[in-house]
């Protein structure tokens, strides 16, 4: 792939044979040369064309299905709507409002955009390399509204219909669900109801790593972080599914707890794959 201008001609030499473009230059290329020489290979060129020109239309889909917030006013709806969550659904059982200050501010905006693919996140935050691919690392003290803010992202994503939904989970319920089944398949992989070799991972946000390292029930919960983590990054690689994750701890913190039981350091190194993300600030509890 490259940057290069797609040129016009080719769309107009591909539709002397009745092809359209994907879009690719040096792949669309490929398919006018077998078109204009008419090779024996031709006939499996066109058919992977054909499975290309399906792969863009279903992109292309959800492109245009996502709402797009570089226009101020659809970002101004989706602003409100988040703290319209966050006041009537995730704190009304605490009869309490969601309150925006000089901590937090920034942080809602990245996220706003971020969980919905746009590329202004990569802006909010000049100069820390945030991008839209990486997965979520929040951190902070205690009570400061780490997991409150993941909690109101998930209720908005989930009533937008939007891809980038994801599940809020703590460690205890990961924990809990290891000592009934004895696995972490539904935090990982998710295969128990699937055939052969599929699995289905969902977008996932695991909350307070690092801080509930005890054993419960003869079961090393450290060990079972470690796990869930190793897993994670290997189905975000595969197939580009999320894991977000809330913490209280510090870069040297997480480095001091995450080498513990990796002598290669392969998990602080794949760190490095979130956008990680301080939150400051006072107890809002």
């Amino acid at each position: 792939m490259n940057n290069r201008p797609y040129p016009q001609t080719l769309v107009t030499e591909l539709a002397k044979f009745g092809k359209r473009p994907t879009g690719d230059a040096d792949w669309d290329a490929c398919i006018l040369q077998e078109c204009r020489n008419n090779r024996k290979s031709a006939p499996t060129w066109l058919s992977l064309h054909d499975a290309a020109l399906r792969f863009r239309e279903e992109a292309e889909k959800v492109r245009k299905q996502a709402y797009n917030l570089a226009d101020p006013d659809v970002y101004s709806a989706h602003s409100a709507f988040v703290m319209h969550i966050a006041n009537n659904i995730v704190l009304a059982p605490q009869r309490r409002k969601f309150i925006v200050d000089d901590n937090n501010r920034d942080v809602l905006r990245f996220l706003l955009y971020y969980f919905n693919n746009c590329p202004l996140a990569e802006e909010v935050f000049p100069g820390r390399g945030y991008k839209l691919h990486k997965s979520i690392l929040i951190q902070g003290g205690v009570g400061v509204g780490k997991t409150l803010l993941m909690q109101i992202f998930s209720e908005y994503l989930q009533r937008t219909n939007n891809p980038r939904f994801f599940w809020n989970l703590s460690v205890t319920q990961m924990v809990n669900y290891y000592t009934i089944h004895n696995n972490l398949d539904r935090f990982t992989y998710n295969e128990e109801e699937c055939r052969g070799f599929k699995c289905n991972p969902q977008n996932v946000c695991l909350n307070d790593i690092g801080i509930q390292d005890r054993t419960f029930f003869g079961m090393d919960t450290g060990l079972l972080t470690d796990e869930f983590l190793h897993a994670r990054n290997e189905i975000w690689t595969q197939y580009g599914k999320f894991a977000h994750l809330t913490t209280n701890l510090d870069n040297n913190e997480l480095q001091k707890r995450f080498k513990r039981n990796d002598g290669f350091g392969r998990l602080v190194d794949r760190f490095k794959t979130y956008n990680v993300i301080p939150l400051m600030g006072k107890s809002r509890r």
